[in-house]
């Protein structure tokens, strides 16, 4: 089949719920082998990773983060993704880079979210104000039918910006407080240091964090992870690698077993919620082999289309 070059108009395809689905589905599948390269520069990263699951194929995808590029004028990230044959290793898609990262990304959150926060969540807080918080303002939107969204930025001209784009949300200037009312909180944000703490929080709420993708990085305290149940998308992309869970792991914060589950372990029913009282918090690593799923799902959305 003739390689398919896939572009930004290919989202007006695509579903979160459907993506959501299409997760559960390959994480079915045996589990992916995953090749990872870190390289950093001062604040940049160059970060190459690939995955192969056996009847899904081979995704490689490539991202620069230059976290300075905003004052010149530039994206902050760039890269590419490239999909390959299960059957015999040839080229079959290139995609988006930020195709496939935008729905991977919040699809993850909003998938974990689905499996772990209280269905009758109604106050959902975004914190940070970027690209990766307006794509989790559609997806949450679209999985919380009826919820009212609370945007919080430490720049906050950047989050009535936002929050204009959007119909039934406000912005928070007073964090403490707009934490302590969230039925689910979800972060997305560049800060090494935590700065979400575990005494703002609430028996019954969902915490997803998104931002730490560094060894160095973090979002929530030590606090935050002593009172909650903690998942993860993959162990294998999250430990060892992300400063939100290796850094309190290393400093016997939490241990191993304190990780409860990720999405391989959602066909025996760990990855679930187990009371409404309880805090649950999921940390977003966003592996390749997501990468995988999400463009796999992308290009039958795609061919699905061509063929109509």
């Amino acid at each position: 089949m003739t390689m398919r070059l896939i572009g930004p108009d290919a989202d007006a395809l695509l579903n979160w719920r459907e993506l959501g689905d299409a997760l559960v589905a390959g994480h079915d599948l045996p589990r992916a082998e995953i090749g990872d390269t870190f390289l950093y520069r001062g604040a940049d990263t160059m970060l190459s990773r690939s995955a192969w699951i056996d009847g899904l194929g081979i995704a490689v995808k490539t991202a620069t983060i230059f976290p300075g590029n905003p004052d010149r004028g530039l994206n902050a990230v760039g890269g590419g993704v490239s999909l390959f044959s299960d059957h015999d290793g040839t080229p079959e898609a290139l995609l988006d880079f930020a195709l496939v990262t935008k729905w991977k990304t919040a699809g993850d959150s909003l998938l974990a979210a689905r499996l772990l926060a209280r269905p009758d969540s109604r106050v959902i807080l975004i914190l940070g104000a970027g690209a990766v918080a307006r794509n989790l303002r559609l997806a949450y939107g679209q999985g919380f039918p009826g919820a009212r969204f609370v945007i919080w930025n430490r720049t906050a001209a950047r989050a009535e910006a936002l929050a204009r784009d959007f119909p039934d949300t406000e912005v928070a200037t007073d964090l403490e407080e707009a934490v302590r009312r969230a039925d689910i909180v979800t972060s997305a944000t560049m800060t090494t240091r935590p700065f979400l703490r575990g005494e703002w929080l609430r028996p019954g709420q969902h915490l997803d964090l998104i931002g730490a993708y560094r060894p160095d990085m973090r979002e929530a305290d030590d606090a935050a992870l002593r009172r909650a149940r903690i998942f993860v998308d993959s162990r294998a992309t999250t430990i060892g690698h992300i400063g939100e869970m290796q850094i309190p792991l290393d400093q016997g914060v939490i241990d191993p077993s304190d990780i409860v589950a990720d999405f391989y372990d959602i066909a025996s029913g760990i990855f679930a919620r187990r009371g409404d009282d309880e805090i649950t918090l999921f940390k977003n690593g966003g592996g390749a082999h997501l990468d995988l799923m999400t463009s796999r799902y992308i290009l039958a959305c795609w061919d699905r289309c061509a063929s109509d």
